[in-house]
C-alpha cells in the first residue's frame, strides 16, 4: 500500500513539474501567429505607400493595362499637345498599309530636306536606300528625311498620304489626333495621350513596326561607307525592361516625348509620356512608373498569402 501510495505522488509531483511547460507551449503557436499576421500587415502598408505616390513629372502621362484596357495610372490624358516624332508610329502604319514592296528603292530629294526646323540628317539628297532601310530608320534613329521620303513615294503622293494618315486616325477612334506632315517636325501634328495608348496598341500589331522600334543599333551603307544607327530611346539597351514598342519625339513646342509598349508584372502595358522638360524626364518617369507598377502587385500577393 505504502509502494503504491509514493508511486501516485511521484506521478503528480512530475505532472506538477511539467504543467507549466505545457501551458508555454500551448501559448507559443497563437503567439506566432499573432506576429505573423502583424508582420504581414506591416509589409502589406509600407507596400501600399510606395504605390500611392507615383509622381509622374511629364505634362501628360498615361499608363494602361494592353490586355484588359483598364488605365492604371493617367495625368491631363484629354490635353491635346505636340507629339513631335510620335508620329512616325502613324507614318509606318500607313506606308505598311498600302502593302508596297520593301525591296523598292527610294531616293531621298530636295522635298525632303528639312526646311522647318532645319535638323541635321545623315541621309544626303541623292541617297538611295530600299523601302525597308526608310522604314527602319525612321523608327528606330526617328529620321526625318526618311519618313519624308516614304511619304513622297506613297500611291498619289505627300497629299495623299497625309489625307490616309488623318483618314486611319478616324478609324481608330483617335478624336483628338490631327496631322499635317509625316515627320513630326512640326506642331500642328497633335493627339492626346488618351488618343496614343490606342495608337500605340494599332502600331503594336504590325511585326515589322514592334521590331523596327526595339532594335538597338543598325549599320547601313551610305556612298559605300558604313554607318551606324541607333535607337533613340536608351531603355531598349536596358536588360531590365522587356520593350515591345517603343517611339520617342521631340520639338521646342513638344517637349521630350516617349511611348512604349512593355512588359511590367509579366502583363503588356502601355506608357505615353507628353511634353517632358529636362533630357532625362521621361525616362525617369518611365522608370517610376515600372516601379510603381511592380510594387502595386505586392499587396496583392501578400493579402492572398
Amino acid at each position: 500500500m505504502k509502494r503504491i501510495t509514493m508511486l501516485l505522488l511521484t506521478s503528480l509531483s512530475l505532472s506538477v513539474a511539467f504543467a507549466p511547460d505545457i501551458a508555454a507551449g500551448a501559448q507559443k503557436k497563437p503567439t506566432t501567429l499573432k506576429k505573423h499576421k502583424h508582420a504581414k500587415k506591416r509589409a502589406t502598408a509600407r507596400a501600399l505607400k510606395e504605390t500611392a505616390g507615383l509622381v509622374v513629372r511629364s505634362a501628360a502621362a498615361v499608363v494602361m493595362d494592353q490586355a484588359t484596357g483598364a488605365v492604371l495610372f493617367e495625368k491631363n490624358s484629354g490635353a491635346v499637345l505636340p507629339i513631335a516624332s510620335i508620329t512616325k508610329l502613324m507614318t509606318a502604319m500607313v506606308a505598311l498599309d498600302a502593302q508596297p514592296s520593301l525591296k523598292e528603292q527610294l531616293a531621298v530629294s530636295d522635298e525632303d530636306v528639312d526646311s522647318l526646323k532645319g535638323t541635321h540628317s545623315r541621309l544626303k539628297v541623292g541617297t538611295q536606300l530600299t523601302r525597308e532601310h526608310m522604314l527602319r530608320l525612321a523608327l528606330m534613329s526617328s529620321e526625318n528625311r526618311a519618313a519624308s521620303a516614304l511619304s513622297r513615294h506613297y500611291p498619289g503622293g505627300r497629299n495623299a498620304f497625309i489625307a490616309a494618315m488623318n483618314h486611319k486616325a478616324q478609324e481608330l477612334g483617335l478624336h483628338d489626333t490631327r496631322f499635317e506632315d509625316p515627320t513630326g517636325l512640326t506642331a500642328s501634328n497633335v493627339s492626346s495621350a488618351r488618343d496614343l495608348v490606342k495608337m500605340v496598341a494599332a502600331a503594336h500589331q504590325y511585326p515589322l513596326i514592334r521590331e523596327f522600334t526595339t532594335t538597338t543599333e543598325y549599320q547601313v551603307a551610305l556612298s559605300g561607307k558604313p554607318h551606324m544607327f541607333r535607337n533613340t530611346n536608351s531603355l531598349v539597351r536596358s536588360s531590365s525592361w522587356d520593350i515591345g514598342l517603343s517611339k520617342t519625339g521631340f520639338i521646342n513646342e513638344a517637349g521630350k516625348c516617349l511611348v512604349m509598349q512593355a512588359w511590367l508584372n509579366k502583363k503588356p502595358t502601355i506608357i505615353v509620356l507628353l511634353d517632358s522638360l529636362g533630357k532625362l524626364t521621361r525616362i525617369g518617369d518611365a522608370n517610376r512608373i515600372k516601379r510603381w507598377v511592380e510594387n502595386a502587385a505586392v499587396p496583392q500577393r501578400l493579402l492572398a498569402g
